[in-house]
């Protein structure tokens, strides 16, 4: 199921929708990381493809992360 999220990045309210096993995943490496979730999705928007969405942004940089690791084992 997708749902829709707000957060404020540099101070502007803004909204992504997120099939929850993404938004679980970007908690569970935020955790690894040691950041907040809201400082791991700014870090995320800041290095993302100004062309390409947040939502999407956002599932990329969660599919990189899955198989980063994945490639580690």
């Amino acid at each position: 199921m997708i749902r829709k999220h707000s957060i404020t990045l540099r101070g502007h309210r803004t909204s992504f929708s997120l099939e929850n096993p993404f938004m679980d995943e970007l908690r569970a490496i935020a955790d690894e990381r040691n950041l907040p979730l809201a400082a791991l999705i700014t870090e995320i928007d800041e290095n993302r493809d100004p062309t390409a969405n947040l939502s999407s942004a956002l599932r990329l940089y969660v599919l990189n992360w899955l198989k980063a690791k994945a490639q580690k084992t």
